[in-house]
């Protein structure tokens, strides 16, 4: 798949847009995952810059009979996934794959990526952090789709104990640093 369309300028423009977007909503909206008593002095996430080099194409290879992973979470539980895809790309010269899962049961289109990288736990949460994807069609229609570690992001108990999380299977702990998306949420 190429992206003839599209401009480096005008995408990191409307990433910094969403980032301010989403920093607003963590500062004023009742279901912020900030906890209450740090959002006055909360003042916006922390991300790396916006790079285009860590939005790749990958090739998708869809399990017509998904296999379950269990993930544990960050309480100790474990949950049940699907993994309905295996996405395939080259980030920094280096062949990767990553794991794309749906909770059994859900119809929706939206994929679930969580992973670990060589930034999990020095400058990004040390839990892990999650991507979703929608692509445009069903998987079994596409031969690749993009895959922006740009938008990669924390889960919510990277901000509060309150909330229980999904923490990327071993499959998906990607041996390379990937400096894209939210940092560590250090709280005031």
């Amino acid at each position: 798949m190429t992206d003839d369309a599209f401009d480096p300028e005008t995408y990191v423009a409307e990433l910094r847009e969403k980032r301010a977007e989403k920093d607003d909503f963590f500062d004023t909206h009742p279901q912020s995952p900030i906890p209450p008593a740090e959002r006055d002095s909360f003042d916006g996430l922390d991300y790396f810059d916006p790079d285009p080099d860590y939005r790749v194409t990958a090739s998708v290879e869809t399990h017509d009979d998904p296999e379950p992973v269990v993930m544990d979470t960050s309480t100790g539980r474990e949950v049940r996934y699907l993994r309905v895809a295996t996405f395939h790309f080259e980030l920094r010269g280096t062949d990767l794959e990553l794991g794309a899962y749906r909770q059994e049961h859900d119809d929706s289109q939206t994929l679930f990526v969580p992973f670990r990288d060589k930034t999990t736990g020095q400058q990004t949460y040390n839990g892990g952090r999650y991507m979703e994807l929608t692509p445009d069609a069903s998987l079994d229609e596409l031969d690749d789709v993009v895959v922006d570690f740009n938008l990669a992001y924390n889960p919510f108990c990277a901000f509060t104990d309150t909330f229980d999380c999904p923490l990327p299977p071993e499959e998906n702990w990607l041996d390379v640093v990937i400096p894209a998306g939210e940092q560590t949420y250090e709280s005031a």
